[in-house]
């Protein structure tokens, strides 16, 4: 399995996601949250943040079904789905789709996690 690299602004994201911690930045000036992790608030220009917990759900954006395998053996076809956090409605994450159906526009979703080991989980999102 190839996993993500964390960098210096993500590093503490994967530890937490690691622990099912779910949260977004928060810019310690203007208070936006943002997702993905970056040093500095795009709103304000800031670069004092902290990590905000926030409810590990949303709605489904978009979804594209990948029928590419990006390691050997991979199995395909597999959805990939955008999703808007619902505390944090700035906030889209993308993940695996983990539902018995095709997902559907602005359907009500929540986090599941895949464990690879203890110090990585991968977020998945699921029908809620």
């Amino acid at each position: 399995m190839i996993k993500p690299v964390p960098d210096r602004d993500s590093a503490e994201w994967w530890e937490r996601a690691a622990r099912h911690e779910f949260v977004v930045q928060a810019c310690g000036t203007c208070g936006t949250l943002r997702f993905p992790a970056r040093a500095y608030c795009a709103r304000c220009r800031g670069r004092e943040w902290h990590w905000r917990e926030v409810a590990p759900a949303g709605r489904v954006v978009s979804w594209i079904v990948n029928h590419q395998p990006f390691l050997p053996d991979a199995p395909t076809p597999y959805t990939v789905v955008m999703v808007r956090l619902t505390d944090a409605p700035a906030c889209v994450m993308v993940g695996n789709w983990h539902g018995p159906a095709e997902p559907v526009a602005d359907q009500p979703v929540t986090v599941s996690y895949t464990y690879v080991d203890e110090r990585l989980s991968l977020i998945n999102w699921e029908p809620a």
